[in-house]
């Protein structure tokens, strides 16, 4: 079998070599195989670095940091697994309370802390300096460095390791941010592209738990940084669908 360890009993009968017990196993699909390898991938990294037996990651209420909740739980347990849900002013109501049904599906310990006020003192402390500029990409960094100090703060203090949710399509355009949701010991989705996040957390739901695990909103909901009103992936990059062929080409085939 694909990354497990096993073994299989054989016996030679003078020049020949027979099998016990070993019937011809099945080639999982794809994404089985992905899913099966990030999951060793992490229980590896774990083992024989020694750095950590626990980790923790920021739950969004996005498909990402869904996907890697859910490996970290497979890989680990559930009991050694922390999740911090950090709503601003810009998160959606279902961001939290999809955050909330994931770690109950899951049965993983999540936390809640508002970064409002916090980000509000940031921007305070700023304004002498911004002045009447209008809000734009700066003050929405602001908000995944606030989260990444947050988290880099437990992980220091309880000593888990933090995951990084970033996904390659991500990683790849520089749609994320320095010094915030890049922090992170692993990057444990940093190679599977957005497009093949949502095909795993379906075959997830259908083939691995058999039911809703992650929450059906959480694959539905069209992705999102929240970090400003509306805003959507789509404003700053092509659809995934378009976008990660792209990538592909340029990425694996060098074209």
């Amino acid at each position: 079998p694909l990354f497990e360890e096993a073994h299989i009993d054989v016996e030679w009968v003078g020049t020949d070599l027979q099998n016990i017990g070993a019937p011809p196993a099945e080639v999982p699909s794809t994404v089985e195989q992905m899913f099966d390898a990030l999951v060793l991938g992490l229980q590896d990294y774990l083992a024989k670095t020694g750095i950590a037996d626990k980790v923790i990651l920021g739950l969004s209420g996005g498909i990402d940091s869904a996907l890697v909740a859910a490996i970290a739980a497979e890989a680990l347990g559930a009991e050694n697994v922390v999740a911090i849900t950090m709503p601003s002013e810009f998160s959606s109501e279902g961001s939290i309370s999809d955050s909330q049904k994931l770690a109950e599906n899951l049965e993983i310990e999540l936390h809640e802390l508002a970064i409002k006020e916090i980000y509000e003192q940031f921007t305070d402390h700023l304004a002498p300096l911004f002045g009447d500029t209008s809000f734009g990409v700066a003050e929405e960094n602001i908000q995944p460095r606030i989260r990444g100090t947050l988290l880099m703060a437990y992980s220091n203090k309880f000593g888990h390791m933090l995951l990084n949710t970033g996904n390659k399509s991500e990683l790849a355009t520089g749609y994320c941010t320095l010094y915030g949701d890049m922090n992170g010991g692993l990057g444990l989705i940093n190679d599977v592209y957005k497009t093949e996040v949502y095909e795993m957390a379906r075959w997830l739901n259908e083939h691995h738990y058999g039911g809703e695990v992650i929450p059906q909103a959480v694959i539905d909901k069209p992705p999102s940084a929240e970090l400003r009103p509306d805003q959507q992936d789509s404003d700053s990059l092509p659809e995934y669908d378009v976008l990660d062929p792209i990538l592909y080409l340029y990425i694996e085939k060098q074209l």
